[in-house]
């Protein structure tokens, strides 16, 4: 991926070497209320509520990347983030009649506090609809290479790109209608299915633009299938389980992906029919 010579996005909070956060609201019901968005958008909930809550412990009052270089991979973040900002600020008026309004990064190590309640590394990237917040610790980014087998920073602007993916749920009022239906495994994974399409549009930008080489689209498919279900519970317990499926197969994602790649159109990422 071509990245080093592209404009970084400003819209980034670092709040890494912080210390730990604070869960917003009512104590155990925010870890809850973030809990089941972990389950809806991606991660373990049990993670987060066997890991408790802290007390008396301030929330982070200033970003610590004041006067302070950014290091590579903030760096690939912040490119990847403009990336996302260029695309959708030219797709989402062209194709959704709405404007756009880019969600932050938000940058974090270990734990921190979000409008959805607390929120910790163990969950992996993940989107608060609440406070419109993309979170990022970057020891997924090394999971994935080591864990997942998915290596390369196309592997990581991807997933970055399908967080983004979640923010265009929220601002076309797609993720509110699934949560209204309530706990729903089908609306969950096509939920998921939609956001890697509308990373795959973002690839689709990004390819006109010249930032993809050559391998890099490779790069996306092997992540999107080593974080399918199935991948991941043959991986875990060893057998699969579709019924419990929340953010679909490793196929199903490398198709949504491909899809939105290849047509670059929101229409053919519709899955709420």
């Amino acid at each position: 991926m071509r990245w080093r010579d592209q404009r970084q996005s400003s819209n980034v909070e670092d709040r890494r070497g912080m210390g730990r956060g604070v869960a917003l609201g009512g104590g155990g019901i925010g870890v809850l209320i973030l809990a089941a968005i972990v389950c809806l958008l991606g991660g373990d909930p049990r993670q987060l509520l066997e890991g408790g809550i802290p007390q008396d412990v301030q929330p982070p009052t200033a970003s610590n990347s004041v006067n302070k270089p950014a290091d590579e991979n903030e760096q690939f973040s912040r490119v990847v983030m403009a990336s996302t900002e260029d695309a959708w600020g030219q797709i989402l008026p062209q194709q959704a009649r709405r404007n756009y309004v880019p969600p932050k990064l938000v940058l974090y190590s270990g734990q921190t506090s979000t409008a959805c309640g607390y929120g910790q590394a163990a969950m992996g990237p993940f989107y608060c609809p609440g406070d419109q917040n993309v979170y990022l610790d970057f020891a997924f980014f090394q999971e994935l290479r080591q864990e997942f087998k998915a290596p390369g920073d196309f592997a990581q602007a991807y997933v970055i790109a399908h967080e983004v993916g979640h923010h265009v749920q929220n601002l076309l009022g797609t993720m509110a209608k699934v949560q209204r239906q309530g706990e729903n495994n089908q609306l969950s994974v096509a939920l998921e299915l939609q956001a890697d399409c509308y990373a795959g549009i973002w690839a689709n930008f990004a390819a006109k633009k010249g930032i993809v080489e050559a391998g890099d689209a490779e790069e996306a498919l092997k992540a999107a299938s080593a974080v399918g279900d199935d991948m991941i519970q043959r991986r875990t317990q060893g057998y699969v389980v579709p019924e419990s499926f929340t953010h679909g197969s490793a196929a199903q994602r490398q198709k949504a992906f491909t899809i939105g790649m290849q047509y670059g159109n929101m229409q053919q990422c519709e899955v709420f029919k």
